[in-house]
Order: C-alpha cells, then structure tokens, then sequence
C-alpha cells in the first residue's frame, strides 16, 4: 500500500476508533450500517487530502494500450496514472496487464488510489452469448441473468470492474444500428430484461471478486433517433420519454445498478450530456438513485459539435453540473481545476463526483486488496469453459424464433441422405459472434455449416457459399444450384454480417443485402424443400421470404454456440420457443411501426378509404411483437378474471388454461396485455403486464394465474402524474400481441361505494 494512503487509513482508523486491521475488516464488508459510516468517513479523509488536479484525475477516464497479443500496460498514460491524473481505463483487461497498471497507481502515485478498468462487455466476454435482442426474444430473464453471471465470471477474471452493459434503450427504429444491443420496442419486456442483467452482472455481493459493476446506458432515449441515424436528434414528448424511454431505466436503478451512462443524442434540443433535468431531476432526484454518471466515449466534447458549449472549459462545466461525474476519452475534465480556481466552477459539485468514484472503488474492495481482480491462475480457470459454452448453447435455443413453418417442412429429418448448405453466412464465424464481442474470437466459433456437420455426420454436405452478403457478384449462383440440385433438402443462411448491425451501422433499407433475395430465387428454382436460417441483427423486411419459403427460422447472432444451436432446433432436438422483441415491417416504409401504438380518431379499417393506412401496402406488420411458432401447438381457454368490478387501489387475478394439444413437448411464452378503453388521454391499443414461459408435455395442461397490481393499471393522467383512472378496461391472452382470448372488467371511481 502506498504510503501516503497508509498514513491517511491510520488516521482514520483511530478517529473512529479501529484498529488497522478493524479498518480494514470494515473496508472489505460495507453492507452494514457501521461499514457505511467508515466509508463516509475514510473517503471524507481521503478527498481531504486531495488537490483539485487529483480530484479531477478521478473523474477521468483514458484509453488503454494495445500491440499485438491484446491489451498492454499504455507507455504514455504510466506517468499520468503515477500523477494521479486517471481514474479509470476503458478496454484494458487481462490479470497480467491490470496487476502492473495497478501497482503503478497503488505503490507509484502520492495518495495510491487504485484504479477501475472497464470494457464493453455487452453479451459475454470470452464466452459470446446471442446479441442482447436475440437474448430477449427468448423472454427469459433467468437466461438473461444466467448469461450476464457467465460474463462478469470472465470478465472479472481477466481484470474488469465494470462493463458498459445492458443497454436498456427501447426502440421502435429498425433502422437505428444498435437496436442488435437492446431488449426491443416494449418498456414492460424491456424493464424486466434490464433488472435480470444488473442482477446477472453485480450479482448480490459487491465484495465478491466476480462482481463487475453494471451500468445501464443510454440515458435516454438514445433509441428514438430521427430516420434511425445514430447519433441523431431525438423530439418527443415528456409523456412518451416518461411512458416508453425511461421505465427500463427506472427498473434497472431499483434492480442497484451501480453506474448510468449519458446518451450521445439531444431531446428537445438539450444534449443529454448537459441535461440537468436527467441526471438532478429524475434520476437523483425523482428516483432517489446516487450512482456514478459516465459520459459515453467524447461525448461531453461533442457538446461543442452541439452547438452548446463555445470551448472545452464550457462543455465540461456544463456536463458536470448537469450530473456527469466521469469523463470517457474527452480529457476535458483534466483542464478543469482553473474554473474551479477562478470560481466559475463550485468544487463541492466536483468533490460529490470524486466521491462517487471512490466509493465504487471502497465497495469493489480496491482500498482493502488493488489486486483481487488480477489473478493469473483465475484467469485461466474463467475461461470459456465447457460449462460456459453449454449455457451460451442454452440460451441459443431459447433465442430463435420460428418465423414460418408450413407443411410442418422443420425439423428436417434425420434420415437425410445429402443436404445442401448454402449462403454468405453459413460459415461465418466472425458474423456469429455479433458485434461487441468483447475478447470473443472467431475461431471459438461453431458456424452453422460446422455445427449441421458434427450433428449429422453420416449425411452428404454440399456447401456452397452462393455470394457475399452485400455485393453484386452472382457468380457463385451456379455453384449454389448444383449443390441444391444434388441435395435433398436445403439450408439457406441469409442475412446481415455483424458488421451491419451495431454502432453507426444504421440501415435506409431493411431488405437482405445484396443479391441475397436472387441467390434464394435460384436455389428455389431447383425444386428442393428449402429451409431459411436468417442471422442478423435488426428486424428485416423479408415478404418475399415469407410467400415464397416454407419455413423461415430467426437465429440472428448466436455467439460461439451458433452452429450446434441451430442444428439442434434444424433436426427437432430442440423446439424452438422464441418470440419477437420488435415488430417486423413488410417494408421499411411502415417505420415506425409497432404494437402498442395510440389510437387515432380514424383507426384502420379495410373498409373506409378515410382511416389510417397505406395505398400501395397493407398498415400490419409482416410478423407483429411477441410472435413465434413452435414444433407443436398451443391452445388457450378458460380466461377467468378474479372480479368484474375492482377499485382503483384493488389488485385483479388473471386465470387462463394453456393445453398442449400438439405431439411434441415445447415451450410457449403466455402473454398477458391490458387495454385501457377510455381514459383522460388516448392511451396504447395493448400494453404487455406479464408474460411467462410454460414448458409442456404433449396433452397437458396448466391453469396459470397472473396478478395485476394497480400500478400495472395505472397511466400518466393530463398532468404526468401517474394515477389508475376509472373506467373500462380489457385483458388479452394469447402466443403474441395479437391475441383475440379477452375478459373486460371495470375500474370504479375511489368514492363510489
């Protein structure tokens, strides 16, 4: 321990009264109410003796360093870490690398203030789990949370402390990139996928060795970008920023996520970086949540490009006070201390962020052991191993969505003599990793090719790759069609390569690139059954597909168990039990479109020319939300409600009887939507309340019973205060957000007797 912190920590110790070694006891154990005290107090003691450059550094956040073997200690940043001038690193790991970077903050700078290293650690680190809207189609938060706990195992194994994850941003926007990274259109489905991955991430122990601080991100509504161009601005409403944008938020504070992160957009022309009434308002103040606050990459520079900041002194000042404790890459906050000095700049707003650093540090057990997330020989046992890798095959089967299946053409049988497997994605890794894939790498990857190989071993594969994903060449279609013709049966893998789907990866166009859509007009040619696997990363527009393919499977990104997954659902191991997170449109002209929209003064009607809807395509979505078929089918009967007449402040019993009535077992997701008929503003057409999967054998039966609280009634009334209006309501029950099995009931007035 550096020497100025061990003078500093004795003499905390004994103004309170401890012992070193009692001190130290209490910095590893701060749950308790006396460890909450001593924390206060050690870090009262250690901002006491920090000078303003100091307190700045730790509100700073650098880069790492990288050759050729991965991450390395950063040449230039030693002599800022011995000065005190960072913080925290952003995409360092490795038990190695971190140990030194760390010894030079502990041992080399004057007050050895260890240091937090963070990564993007967004669907697994080494173990690359599905991309995160894939994991939600699963609706599964034990598989969410299950995912999350493989990842911080890794991650922390190889020296992370905190991850830029779950992305929590809902969206209605295909064409927006980094829809791939979220849970999709609903702020229900969103909000309880986004509580299962702090859960997964943190854990219940911040002083276990394998907690990775979580951090919920974009704050907010980073995913309501106009034309769904990253980075764009946002204009909406404080009732739809309330309604839809801030719940997964909400839910993740309250799940104890330790960190938010700023979004790049503006809302309403106030760049979120600068927006006190996110950060002081809502989430510090309406919330009650007093977590760190990290600006996302330069974003507290890129105030300059908004037109709101002059120099890099008024951007940082802004962000500050406006809530944003950590500066990502800007380097802003280093210039800091003169604004301070010349009174522009209060330093108690700039010592409650320098608290908030240090405090995650104290609870991470940093003051108490730099070390304990360096451990070389953890490292090598935390890594992707057999274990790992079946509960990211696990979480693949649950992922995918069967989107088609007419004349029961899937599972394909056993007994296939040859099979064709064709198409620009079949065999490649990289694409089945997704992006933001960590430490993943491609050749921990089973393609899909590999995958149907080891899973049939004694059936002839012709493979070809028929053409690249998003070019023109067609010169491989021949090649394509002679290995269909020999076949008989074929698998088609179409779709986006990772590269598509992501960080400024935005889409004008929601067709299969490319000449994707005439490979499978070629190969449909031949005659042959024809089975499509699409792997990607955003709802696409496929009606072609859809008229033309008798059975469609979505598989979207996978991660390193991609090929056994999809071979396992492909020949009936597994039934698939996926349901969409996200509308898909026919085309990209119906965007936005999703399912719990308003209504308008002229709903749709096939009838009336003078409703709401196209002239040149149907206004319906090609596959609505919570949609996906199964190997087998379910029927719904018996929806029972607790009471026709409730109270505003009354809860409502849902009953509902799912039956098995196919020859299979499988799993269906039961959904449970309301709608609020007549309110004091128009309100959505449904909104989802509760869902759950329900594995079940062929012929049985469960009765399912579901709660509805008053709050699941609830809606913001003309003055965005949350209140449950009288009136009539309906409940829906079903496979999707289109299910017509419904019970009406009716909310009473508080006085009426």
């Amino acid at each position: 321990m550096n020497q100025t912190l061990f003078r500093m920590t004795m003499a905390f110790a004994a103004s309170v009264g401890l012992s070193i070694t009692g001190a130290a006891q209490a910095n590893s154990n701060p749950s308790t109410s006396a460890g909450d005290t001593e924390k206060a107090a050690f870090i009262d003691n250690l901002i006491s003796e920090m000078n303003l450059e100091e307190k700045f550094g730790q509100l700073t956040q650098a880069p790492g360093a990288w050759n050729d073997t991965g991450p390395a200690v950063p040449e230039t940043g030693s002599d800022d870490i011995r000065d005190g001038k960072i913080g925290s690193f952003l995409s360092v790991y490795g038990a190695e690398v971190t140990h030194e970077m760390q010894r030079i903050a502990v041992e080399e700078s004057r007050l050895g203030i260890p240091l937090l290293f963070a990564h993007d650690v967004i669907h697994g680190f080494r173990t690359i789990f599905p991309v995160p809207l894939a994991e939600s189609a699963s609706w599964d938060p034990e598989a969410a949370e299950k995912s999350s706990r493989v990842a911080a195992i890794e991650a922390t194994a190889h020296g992370v402390h905190w991850t830029y994850a779950p992305m929590v941003d809902v969206t209605r926007e295909p064409r927006w990139g980094r829809v791939v990274e979220g849970a999709g259109e609903d702020p229900y489905l969103g909000s309880v996928m986004a509580a299962a991955r702090v859960r997964g991430f943190q854990g219940d122990d911040m002083t276990a060795t394998d907690t990775i601080l979580a951090c919920a991100k974009h704050f907010a509504a980073y995913g309501g970008a106009e034309g769904g161009r990253d980075y764009n601005t946002v204009d909406i409403s404080e009732r739809t920023l309330r309604e839809v944008y801030l719940p997964p938020f909400k839910a993740a504070a309250a799940a104890g996520v330790a960190t938010f992160m700023a979004a790049f957009n503006d809302i309403n022309g106030v760049p979120s970086h600068a927006n006190p009434f996110l950060y002081r308002e809502v989430l510090r103040g309406e919330w009650d949540w007093d977590g760190l606050v990290v600006s996302d990459y330069t974003g507290i520079w890129e105030l300059m490009d908004h037109g709101v900041a002059a120099t890099r002194e008024d951007a940082g000042v802004m962000a500050l006070e406006a809530g944003v404790d950590v500066d990502m890459l800007s380097k802003i906050y280093e210039e800091l201390p003169a604004a301070v000095r010349s009174g522009r700049l209060d330093e108690t707003v700039v010592d409650a962020a320098v608290r908030r650093v240090l405090e995650l540090k104290y609870d991470l057990g940093l003051f108490d052991d730099p070390y304990r997330y360096s451990d070389v020989e953890r490292e090598k046992a935390n890594t992707l191993t057999p274990e790992f890798r079946q509960t990211a095959r696990e979480v693949a089967h649950e992922s995918m969505v069967l989107l088609k299946n007419d004349r029961k053409t899937l599972p394909l049988s056993k007994d296939l003599q040859s099979l064709a497997i064709i198409g620009p994605l079949a065999d490649d890794p990289h694409s089945c990793l997704g992006n933001w894939a960590a430490a993943g790498r491609p050749e921990d990857a089973i393609t899909v090719l590999e995958g149907i190989r080891e899973a049939m071993p004694e059936t002839e594969i012709h493979y070809a790759q028929g053409c690249h994903v998003s070019d023109h060449d067609t010169s491989g279609f021949e090649q394509a069609v002679e290995a269909a013709r020999a076949a008989d049966a074929v698998v088609l893998v179409l779709g986006e390569h990772r590269d598509m789907s992501a960080e400024a990866k935005s889409r004008s166009s929601l067709n299969l690139p490319g000449v994707q859509r005439e490979l499978a007009e070629a190969v449909l040619g031949t005659g042959k059954p024809i089975v499509v696997v699409l792997m990607n990363g955003r709802p696409l527009s496929i009606p072609w597909l859809d008229e033309n393919i008798p059975a469609i499977l979505e598989a979207w990104f996978l991660g390193v168990e991609t090929g056994p997954a999809v071979a396992d659902v492909l020949f009936g191991d597994v039934n698939p039990s996926g349901k969409l997170p996200i509308t898909f449109p026919r085309n990209v002209g119906q965007v936005p479109i999703y399912y719990n929209h308003r209504n308008t003064g002229r709903p749709a009607d096939p009838d009336d020319m003078y409703t709401s809807k196209y002239i040149d395509a149907p206004w319906t979505p090609l596959y609505p939300f919570g949609y996906g078929l199964s190997y087998t089918e379910f029927s719904y009967s018996g929806l029972q409600l607790s009471s026709e007449v409730i109270g505003p402040d009354d809860s409502l019993e849902v009953q509902v009887e799912l039956t098995n009535a196919g020859e299979r077992p499988g799993t269906e997701v039961v959904q449970l939507y309301i709608q609020d008929l007549v309110g004091s503003t128009a309100r959505p057409v449904r909104e989802l309340r509760r869902f759950e999967r329900v594995p079940l054998e062929p012929g049985e039966s469960k009765v399912l019973t579901f709660t509805l609280q008053p709050e699941d009634l609830a809606c913001l009334d003309r003055n965005l205060q949350p209140t449950v209006e009288p009136g009539d309501f309906k409940v829906y029950v079903g496979g999707s957000s289109v299910a017509t099995l419904s019970a009406p009931f009716t909310v009473q007035s508080a006085n009426n007797p």
